[in-house]
């Protein structure tokens, strides 16, 4: 059961805060949609992730009960989102060589160690799109009232449930522009259940179904998967706010025909806003996209990421910037400072506040309790690192509550794990240490002109010295 205040949650669907109460007390359901494991997942995708491993944090650290499923598509995901040109899982088969089955491994491993270098917490359950292929045509047929077939497969019919697109109010932004036309559909927003796979061609995946050999469509699968791991309805369902224009309405579409009913599947959707660089928001699309391991190349730690997306609210859009990233990584390194000076402070020195610690828990709680309002929640957290007369004691205490909700692991993060080397490095660690032992030999001899020259050698090889750390130096990452 929930403490605290009560916790307010934005729905897309109805576009405004609502109070959140769970269908069932004893149990939260949530659906998060999970990557096509066709790439590598890029910085923009990962923000999705991040916001939904936000959620799900909040509502344990409030008391709930939570079962959290994420799930991976390894088939049907076209290369546009309204059901139009290849498969992207076969379009990269062919492009690396491989095959589809290799490509979704790759992929799918990879995705699951960004999600762990970020701290995110794994889900109760990874669910796999092609582990699901009977369960999917099962649903198509009790869905087939509403559908039709075409030369192409099995298509929806949306003029058949209520409202169709209201998560999206398609007319007023603008998501009916994106869908392109397939010969033969009844309506532009029509979508595929089930493609046939060409006549001729013979797909890597492929099963045999009552509209012919091929595979599910994209939407289909999300509806299958949340309502056997989950039912019907659940709590929330979260995703990229690009999935509230197509995907979405689809699936409510989808979950609509199958109970016979106006639920859309889930009582609250939330969506989390791009990731955007001064160019426009961040794509695959153009082949050259930032990944995790592009900022670890760059020398900057996976928690920086973290930080800098919770500075933001999940709903505005966050401008990635080698300057918003490197202030994030400053900021991380300087509260890890203090965090790890508590341990060694004399309690003596400070005053004994009875009521430090409800009183910093509670200003967390009212942040996140308001649709998780993460920079809040942060600025709460920097003035108690600040204040002074909470006690160290109580500051370790009352971390392990901003821990378990921001996730940026400060009672165990230490500057030495910050310090990550830029693979493009030309110094090694032996050879920074032996240029700041001269350093301190120089600053000894006050041949402070001497002392200069190795800090400016120093800084044009990326390696930042600060006075004062007891680290000595760390690296200046270039992104």
């Amino acid at each position: 059961m929930s403490t605290g205040a009560p916790l307010t949650l934005y729905n897309s669907l109805t576009r405004s805060l609502e109070e959140f109460r769970p269908i069932d007390p004893d149990l939260v359901r949530v659906y998060t949609c999970g990557p096509t494991v066709y790439n590598y997942q890029h910085i923009g995708n990962m923000r999705a992730f991040l916001f939904a491993d936000t959620l799900g944090r909040v509502l344990r650290w409030k008391g709930y009960k939570t079962k959290h499923i994420i799930n991976i598509t390894d088939v049907g995901h076209l290369t546009s989102d309204a059901d139009a040109g290849d498969d992207k899982m076969e379009k990269a088969a062919a492009r690396e060589a491989k095959s589809i089955w290799d490509i979704a491994k790759h992929y799918t491993d990879t995705f699951k160690a960004d999600v762990a270098r970020l701290n995110i917490e794994p889900p109760a359950e990874w669910t796999v799109a092609t582990d699901h292929i009977p369960q999917m045509i099962e649903f198509a047929k009790k869905i087939e009232a509403d559908c039709y077939e075409i030369e192409g497969g099995l298509y929806f019919d949306t003029s058949t449930v209520p409202n169709y697109g209201a998560l999206a109010r398609a007319a007023t932004d603008e998501g009916e522009s994106r869908i392109d036309p397939v010969s033969g559909k009844r309506h532009p927003q029509d979508f595929a259940i089930w493609r046939k796979s060409p006549p001729g061609e013979q797909r890597q995946m492929e099963w045999d179904s009552p509209w012919g050999k091929g595979a599910p469509g994209w939407h289909l699968e999300c509806s299958v998967m949340s309502l056997q791991h989950l039912g019907h309805p659940f709590d929330i369902h979260t995703g990229g706010i690009d999935h509230r224009e197509i995907h979405h309405p689809n699936e409510i579409a989808q979950n609509q025909a199958f109970c016979g009913c106006s639920d859309t599947g889930a009582r609250i959707w939330m969506h989390n806003n791009f990731l955007v660089e001064r160019g426009g928001k961040m794509s695959k699309s153009t082949g050259e996209f930032r990944t995790l391991q592009t900022l670890v190349d760059a020398g900057v730690h996976p928690l920086a990421y973290r930080l800098m997306c919770l500075q933001a609210h999940y709903r505005s859009e966050l401008e990635f910037s080698e300057e918003n990233l490197l202030a994030a990584l400053t900021r991380l390194k300087r509260m890890v400072h203090l965090v790890t000076a508590l341990p060694g402070m004399n309690a003596a020195d400070f005053a004994d506040d009875p009521d430090a610690v409800p009183h910093f828990r509670g200003l967390l709680d009212e942040a996140v309790s308001d649709d998780l309002n993460t920079p809040k929640a942060l600025s709460h957290l920097t003035g108690m690192l600040a204040h002074i007369p909470t006690s160290p004691a109580d500051k370790l205490r009352l971390l392990e509550d901003y821990d378990a909700v921001l996730g940026l692991d400060l009672l165990t993060l230490t500057r030495e794990d910050l310090r990550v080397r830029p693979t493009t490095a030309t110094l090694t660690e032996a050879d920074i240490e032996a240029r700041l032992t001269e350093r301190k030999e120089a600053r000894a001899a006050k041949d402070f002109a001497r002392s200069d020259a190795i800090r400016d050698e120093l800084t044009a090889a990326g390696v930042e010295v600060m006075d004062g750390d007891p680290l000595g130096w760390d690296w200046r990452p270039t992104l």
